[in-house]
């Protein structure tokens, strides 16, 4: 490790370039608020957020690791894949990135136009509520709908009119979990797989052995939604196979009630996910 990076740590919070609702350098600012001093911004399937949170660690004295949140799925399972200090213009992945943010861009247009045909919505207020250049996703149409008053937040608009059994949603695009933690792999980055142990269980065995088998580096074990038993069992496999453990808020700024630095991520961990990447380098102050 070049330069030595302080403490404590959270390695997953999210701007306004995916779905949270602060701009990068507010969630800089809302990190360092909370005592944080080592921080990674995992937007979904963007990195446009980095500069302006690289900018801001560094005027803060903290140190800033490049990092994404890159969408995967099994079956009808989502899966996220945080990917850490890979190379964002590497072939494979900058592949998969644009074919799930087009995706995106395109279920998010068909989902609005669906509801217009029933409520009062349009794809101007689905895009009045999305940032320059952010990946537009669910939680801007969401947002758009509680500022036309047809639900009270996120929360509810989520539990019925953009639920999967809506016959508004559409479905997306994304890679299955082991092609995802591949292309990380290959881009010089290391792949963790977030909340693994949240409501919908663990992966079944075979894709965690072949999602390890591509270079999966751990699993972020401190997140509000993991649940026993699974956590167990991947404690115990961490301890098998000596796997990096993170732990993390998952910060949305309004959009959710996670705060920063509710889950950190220990001084031995970071040094060896910045050992281990090599795709781009982590910023120190």
């Amino acid at each position: 490790m070049a330069r030595r990076f302080s403490g404590p740590s959270d390695l997953h919070l999210h701007s306004d370039h995916s779905d949270g609702t602060e701009p990068p350098a507010d969630v800089v600012a809302s990190a360092h608020a909370a005592g944080l001093r080592t921080i990674a911004l995992t937007d979904h399937d963007t990195t446009s957020g980095w500069a302006e949170a690289a900018e801001s660690t560094g005027s803060l004295g903290m140190t800033f690791l490049p990092g994404m949140e890159l969408s995967a799925r099994h079956e009808w399972r989502s899966v996220h894949v945080l990917a850490y200090l890979f190379d964002p213009d590497a072939t494979e992945l900058r592949a998969l990135i644009d074919r799930i943010r087009s995706s995106r861009l395109t279920r998010a247009r068909e989902m609005a136009e669906r509801i217009g045909r029933d409520l009062d919505l349009t794809w101007d207020d689905v895009l009045g509520q999305t940032a320059t250049g952010a990946t537009v996703g669910r939680p801007h149409l969401a947002d758009a709908l509680v500022a036309k008053g047809h639900v009270r937040d996120r929360g509810e608009a989520f539990a019925g009119i953009l639920s999967p059994g809506s016959d508004y949603y559409v479905a997306l695009y994304a890679p299955d979990p082991v092609t995802a933690v591949a292309a990380v792999t290959e881009a010089g980055g290391v792949p963790i797989i977030a909340h693994p142990a949240g409501r919908a269980g663990l992966l079944p065995g075979p894709v965690v052995e072949g999602m390890l088998a591509a270079g999966l580096a751990g699993f972020e074990l401190g997140h509000r939604e993991n649940r026993e038993p699974g956590l167990g069992e991947l404690r115990e496999l961490v301890r098998r196979r000596d796997l990096i453990v993170t732990g993390s808020s998952d910060y949305h700024g309004l959009g959710k009630p996670n705060l920063p630095g509710e889950h950190t991520t220990s001084d031995e961990m970071v040094a060896r996910i910045i050992d281990r990447g090599t795709g781009s380098a982590p910023v120190f102050a």
